[in-house]
């Protein structure tokens, strides 16, 4: 139908608020008790809600991007998948500030209605617990694996589950990495009289440590010069730390731009994250203090472990280990930088 021939569009109609305004049922309500703020709470952690499955709106679309066999550096699809990164780091954000009307909240104004929650608890939040794990957090990696599941339903298990099974945004990251070509058996480092640029730059790190990080050389050939394809405990390849390094050390070289505001975009997701959970621990600390959680968790010492262990692209952070200044960096070969300009 065209659009001509549409029928009106009303606001509240599409919007469906006939739906979204009366999903607010106080327990203090059906209890005929007064707990002011519930209404305040339920409409906080409803908002989340939508904010998270906005999140997965925009992974699933980055992950069906990075899922291609093929995605030219330049092509319209990374610079696409950039801005969706982008927009999660935004939502992120405001998860993160929204926090502060929940902190209006007394921890009087909570015991009016805390009790009735039994045994909700935020924990319960499965769209969340997908975001984690579309990630990449697997569960091997999580804190307190025991009770990560133990407060679902059956049905909500079963979705968990289905999403830790699917390629996580850092098992596709690695895999596009992984096809970076610059850096491996090519003419360019031929011409140089070497079979790939990791015999140069490591000679130019190792002459850029003081004595006191001579052991980072170490480290280096694990991540680096090691010939085998993932280096013990790490998710990363070698071939995928080989190219995320080279994108940050050259990524003024107008190819390497998008690839370099991916990683970084990324690695600011892990950042929000962890603001978002530690906020959520200092106002759990100033409501409930040493109580447990609704769900039956150690509340705010469950959370600060889980704040320290669930880090995502930690692996690429790390990387920052092994830069060099600019002044420092090889010489890439003029063919290279032929290609990797837009000429």
């Amino acid at each position: 139908m065209s659009a001509k021939h549409r029928p009106p569009v009303y606001y509240s109609e599409y919007l469906q608020l006939d739906k979204i305004l009366e999903a607010q049922v106080t327990e203090s309500g059906k209890e005929g008790i007064r707990a002011d703020d519930e209404m305040m709470f339920i409409i906080i952690h409803q908002s989340y809600e939508l904010w998270f499955k906005l999140i997965l709106h925009e992974l699933e679309i980055v992950a069906g991007i990075f899922k291609q066999t093929e995605i030219p550096n330049n092509s319209p699809d990374i610079f696409n998948a950039v801005q969706r990164i982008k927009r999660v780091c935004k939502i992120l954000e405001v998860c993160v500030n929204q926090m502060a009307v929940v902190e209006t909240m007394t921890p009087l104004d909570f015991l009016d209605f805390r009790d009735l929650l039994r045994p909700a608890s935020g924990f319960q939040s499965i769209q969340f617990k997908i975001i984690e794990a579309k990630l990449g957090l697997a569960y091997e990696q999580r804190f307190g694996k025991g009770y990560y599941l133990s407060q679902l339903n059956s049905a909500d298990i079963d979705r968990v589950k289905k999403a830790e099974t699917d390629e996580s945004l850092l098992v596709l990251l690695n895999r596009w990495l992984e096809r970076m070509p610059f850096t491996e058996n090519h003419q360019y480092w031929k011409e140089r009289g070497t079979d790939s640029f990791w015999e140069v730059y490591k000679t130019a790190y190792a002459d850029s440590l003081s004595e006191n990080e001579i052991n980072n050389l170490t480290s280096y050939e694990k991540l680096f010069g090691t010939q085998e394809a993932y280096p013990e405990g790490r998710s990363f390849s070698r071939a995928a730390n080989r190219s995320a390094l080279f994108i940050m050390l050259y990524r003024d070289q107008p190819m390497l731009h998008l690839p370099f505001e991916l990683l970084s975009t990324l690695l600011e997701i892990d950042q929000l994250m962890s603001m978002w959970r530690h906020r959520h621990i200092h106002m759990v600390q100033r409501t409930i203090g040493k109580r447990v959680g609704t769900g039956g968790s150690t509340g705010a010492e469950y959370l600060k472990s889980a704040a320290d262990s669930h880090y995502i692209f930690k692996e690429m952070a790390e990387l920052s280990s092994f830069l060099l200044p600019r002044h420092s960096l090889p010489a890439l070969p003029q063919e290279l930088q032929k290609d990797l300009g837009y000429n």
